[in-house]
């Protein structure tokens, strides 16, 4: 069997491996999400905790042993990394109250973002070609922001249950064309095959 022919076969496994394990990841984190919300938000707000605190740990490593830095660069560093542990630690001390609590800054968050988004986009439309769209995009950005606003729980819930079906659908999709892959596969191989046999 010939190099070129060795690495084209090498290359699509590799493809359709990953293809197939980033959707059974993807396949089975959206069943998690939407069978278990609440155990998932806390599992969530646990994996943001823990980053908080080892992000908070290599700001007080920068801030202690930067010798490159001034002398209030490693103070903020300092004190900005015990904020990141102090907040990391208090987050895992309950982690439902601090999952809700990012979930609702999550939402409200996205709510204040689409509103700017549609006011932007408001303001911009006398540069704008296409008037009439750009005016519809800005108005529903502003009513769906609203709504988000006076609704988070029920946008939350919408947005995670939205995540969930989501993750289902596209690590159906990934683990589809990791078996179709193979017919592509074998289209390349032929192809490699005739180039070097010319």
């Amino acid at each position: 069997m010939s190099e070129p022919l060795t690495e084209a076969k090498s290359l699509f496994k590799s493809i359709r491996i990953s293809l197939a394990v980033a959707g059974v990841l993807a396949l089975v984190a959206g069943i998690v999400l939407l069978v278990w919300p609440v155990k998932s938000a806390v599992i969530v707000t646990a994996i943001f905790a823990s980053y908080l605190v080892v992000a908070g740990l290599v700001y007080i490593g920068l801030g202690i042993f930067s010798s490159a830095k001034g002398g209030w660069a490693r103070v903020g560093h300092i004190v900005l990394g015990l904020l990141y542990v102090a907040a990391g630690i208090i987050a895992f001390f309950n982690l439902n109250a601090a999952a809700a609590t990012l979930a609702f800054v999550v939402v409200i968050f996205i709510g204040i973002s689409w509103i700017v988004d549609g006011v932007v986009a408001l303001t911009l439309l006398g540069s704008d070609g296409s008037r009439v769209w750009t005016v519809l995009y800005a108005l529903l950005s502003i009513v769906a922001g609203i709504i988000v606003l006076f609704s988070p729980l029920i946008a939350g819930f919408a947005f995670w249950l939205l995540l969930g079906i989501s993750l289902i659908v596209l690590g159906i999709i990934q683990i589809v064309r990791a078996f179709t892959l193979g017919k592509d596969e074998k289209e390349y191989v032929a192809a490699v095959q005739g180039d070097t046999a010319s």
